[in-house]
């Protein structure tokens, strides 16, 4: 079991990562996927809106550290929409692969309406221009796409791989 939380730890490490170098080559429309929102979302949909909740936080935070400004912006939002997502996972079947891409969608979404009030309530000179809109509708399509083969190993991976409760068995 400590191995799982060990690897919970390092998955945003890894997903920042892939999304400074990797990605960073693949853009779409000059926006990157964000990674951590994804395993946060995962992480959601499997363990529940408390649990949710707190690894979104701790996974934002390590974001902001990284990025090393606005401390506490990614935090809050990705606290925020994993308490979202993981109160609607108990509706659904885990199973489906579209319910982890479906997350993803709504999860995404949320997470960028959710930056948008937190940066218009903490900044009030920021600007919302087109090109904003333009790099969420991006950042959208590039969380979806990379969804669908993401969702299936974490999945199975919270079953019965490296990542599951001790006996194999998940909430």
């Amino acid at each position: 079991m400590r191995l799982r939380w060990v690897l919970h730890f390092l998955l945003p490490f890894l997903a920042v990562f892939l999304q400074s170098t990797v990605f960073g080559f693949y853009s779409i429309g000059g926006s990157l996927p964000d990674m951590v929102l994804v395993f946060v979302v995962f992480f959601s949909v499997i363990n529940g809106a408390a649990s949710g909740t707190a690894y979104g936080f701790l996974c934002g935070l390590l974001e902001d550290l990284y990025l090393g400004r606005f401390i506490g912006l990614n935090a809050i939002s990705k606290a925020l929409t994993g308490f979202l997502v993981g109160k609607l996972q108990g509706s659904f079947f885990r199973e489906n692969i579209l319910i982890g891409i479906l997350a993803v969608a709504f999860g995404t979404l949320a997470n960028a309406l959710i930056l948008l009030v937190l940066s218009r309530l903490a900044f009030t000179s920021f600007h919302f221009n087109l090109q904003f809109y333009i790099g969420i509708i991006y950042q959208f399509i590039y969380n979806v796409i990379l969804a669908a083969p993401l969702y299936g190993w974490y999945y199975r991976s919270s079953r019965v791989g490296l990542l599951r409760l001790s006996g194999g068995k998940t909430k």
